[in-house]
């Protein structure tokens, strides 16, 4: 699919460890909170991933968006895989939590299903 030239892009920072899984196109969704600046993503948009600190980036297409109540629900309704290959549903789970505390989760959960594009 190519991009459009009236898609929205947006830049988000990624930790490396999933930064490379997005690069390499193994990592498929992405998992956010749902805070209010992300409440307009839609199928379409292109998101930008940075490494912080660095001017490394990959763009990736948004395949689609879906709201989850929490974490949980969330890996249970995409696939743990999708989310990271590398990692069982429980490590990822501990991760996700190790990165939003409890008081992030309770906004809910974005699913963000993501194609690699080309550089």
């Amino acid at each position: 699919m190519t991009q459009s030239a009236a898609a929205h892009v947006r830049e988000l920072n990624l930790y490396r460890r999933y930064f490379d899984l997005v690069a390499a196109g193994r990592k498929t969704t992405e998992v956010r909170v749902k805070y209010p600046h992300l409440a307009d993503l839609a199928a379409g948009d292109v998101i930008r991933f940075r490494v912080k600190g660095t001017d490394e980036t990959c763009d990736v297409l948004v395949k689609r968006v879906n709201g989850y109540p929490d974490f949980e629900a969330l890996l249970d309704g995409e696939g743990a895989a999708n989310v990271n290959p590398t990692a069982t549903r429980e490590e990822q789970l501990a991760s996700i939590r190790a990165i939003y505390p409890p008081e992030k989760e309770a906004l809910g959960a974005l699913a963000i299903r993501i194609e690699l594009l080309a550089p």
